[in-house]
């Protein structure tokens, strides 16, 4: 069935279900000696696993990863590589009361339509549990990039109306929602905790900053750099909304104001400004790539809403279970994969152009 694999060179497919025995990726297009071990893959997924605040859903998951193939004395063969995640805390009794409700928000009614059946518990093949194959692809991927040092930076510019304004690097992972700004970490993790305990839940901001690309990135006209990864993030279910550089605030801006002029510096022809957010006709132009993700808030929530079910009968439902009131820490290591895959992909394309003589070096 189509939809379940991304990439051209380098493609994943991801299987499983979210209360199923396992999920896993298999991932084709591994360079052989690729030096990869289980350690490498779990670092990332020990980023995105539940249970690792209290801002997260409590479920428990060590989210513990297996290489069933394609690497041998920790090195890539060239073979396809398996990767299986084990699901150990499911509580499918949790979803029996709303077995035939569509769950507002939820894909219940869509998978239904398109399948004419739907695996209820915990939505399946549409839960979020799905991006943990994701992540464990995207270190792999991460891996690869590690040569052309090229950096990803992914943190939470905002939750609810709470912005990060003095960004840091450094701090993002020194705090549990991830944010840039040490300073109003903890408004922001106040204010998630507020609407959890009114049973509700809450959306946020994305930044996603990708340094080092090399200038050259991208195929016109459909297969944009932007386009790709336009693709890759907006897959993610969470995420509502995307912006490349200025994004919608260049609607409100001149073209002498949008402009990037030209500037030669160090021998190189860059640009004065970057509004453009590093992409020029869908190609990367070597200066910083900037993307803003906007994230929908969680749609488990455990007050009632009204809705219908199979029998289109109005009912009233409540979602129990373990849920995150918040998406936004636990999805930054998941677009950070989705980027990695896509700039391999992309990196692999182009050096195939250059073997045979399609483009500069």
């Amino acid at each position: 069935m189509a939809g379940n694999s991304f990439g051209q060179l380098f493609k994943i497919m991801t299987f499983g279900e979210s209360h199923g025995p396992a999920i896993g990726v298999v991932i084709d297009g591994v360079p052989p000696k690729l030096d990869l071990t289980e350690s490498d893959i779990q670092v990332e997924l020990d980023r995105r696993r539940p249970g690792q605040s209290k801002i997260t859903t409590q479920r428990q998951e060590a989210d513990k990863v297996e290489i069933l193939s394609g690497i041998f004395e920790g090195k890539a063969t060239g073979a396809p590589v398996a990767l299986l995640i084990r699901n150990e805390d499911q509580r499918s009794k949790d979803y029996a009361n709303i077995k035939d409700v569509f769950r507002p928000g939820h894909a219940d009614f869509t998978y239904l339509a398109k399948y004419g059946i739907r695996d209820y518990r915990g939505g399946g093949r549409s839960s979020g549990r799905e991006t943990a194959c994701r992540v464990a692809a995207g270190a792999v991927a991460k891996k690869i990039l590690g040569p052309h040092k090229i950096k990803i930076v992914v943190y939470t510019l905002a939750i609810g109306d709470i912005y990060a304004k003095k960004i840091d690097y450094n701090v993002i992972e020194q705090n549990m929602v991830r944010t840039a700004d040490a300073k109003v970490a903890q408004a922001m993790i106040a204010k998630i905790e507020e609407v959890r305990k009114r049973g509700d839940s809450i959306g946020g901001i994305l930044q996603c900053v990708i340094q080092g690309v090399p200038a050259g990135l991208g195929d016109p006209c459909f297969d944009k750099l932007n386009a790709r990864l336009a693709q890759a993030l907006m897959s993610i279910a969470t995420v509502k909304g995307i912006e490349f550089g200025e994004g919608f605030g260049a609607a409100h801006m001149l073209g002498s104001q949008h402009n990037d002029p030209f500037i030669l510096k160090s021998g190189k022809a860059t640009v004065k400004t970057n509004h453009a957010g590093g992409l020029l006709g869908g190609i990367s132009t070597g200066e910083d790539i900037n993307i803003r993700l906007a994230l929908k808030p969680p749609s488990s929530i455990a007050q009632k809403q009204k809705t219908l079910n199979e029998d289109l009968e109005i009912v009233e439902t409540q979602v129990k279970g373990r849920h995150d009131p918040c998406l936004c820490p636990r999805v930054v290591p998941v677009a950070e994969a989705m980027i990695a895959l896509t700039l391999v992909d992309c990196l692999m394309i182009q050096k195939s152009m250059e073997l045979w003589g399609h483009a500069p070096n």
